[in-house]
């Protein structure tokens, strides 16, 4: 087996978490979260993170938690949004694993944001009329970087059967 360790990649709410569980306990792998690491390690929560630290300090802490995951083990990693548009995040990511973006259009996401009881920094001074906006600008910016996944699949409905008979071929 090439890869014992799963990214899973995407713009906020596209799903990261939930298909990363779900494919987690397809595969009997350990499930992580990347923000849940960054949090344990700093001992607070991801906004506070952002507004005491700043949002470089934030990705300074993404990055050393993203390098320190042990890779022995199978695991399915789901990332932050901001995770492989930072640093070398991205070309870490695909040296050592497999990659998997959960693409969703800009009107996808904006739906479920609007709808998500997430605290989520970048969006929290956002209204809901400027939100459509921000993240087509953002989704634009971090493309180029999703785009170089492995796997491209859609976020909407993802048949997680579907994505393991994916996975299994790269493997």
């Amino acid at each position: 087996m090439r890869s014992r360790i799963i990214y899973v990649i995407g713009f906020m709410g596209s799903g990261k978490s939930t298909a990363g569980k779900r494919l987690a306990a397809s595969l009997g792998w350990e499930f992580i979260d990347l923000d849940r690491v960054i949090e344990e390690k700093a001992g607070k929560k991801i906004p506070q993170i952002f507004l005491q630290d700043g949002e470089v300090a934030f990705r300074k802490a993404e990055s050393e938690a993203l390098k320190g995951i042990n890779r022995q083990n199978g695991a399915v990693v789901a990332t932050g949004g901001g995770t492989p548009c930072h640093d070398d995040n991205m070309d870490f990511m695909l040296e050592h694993g497999l990659t998997v973006y959960l693409k969703m259009t800009p009107d996808q996401l904006t739906h479920r944001l609007l709808e998500s009881s997430t605290a989520r920094p970048l969006i929290q001074n956002i209204t809901d009329e400027d939100l459509p906006a921000f993240i087509g600008k953002a989704l634009m910016t971090r493309e180029s970087f999703y785009n170089r996944a492995e796997i491209i699949i859609q976020g909407i409905n993802l048949d997680i059967n579907r994505l393991l008979t994916v996975l299994k071929e790269k493997m």
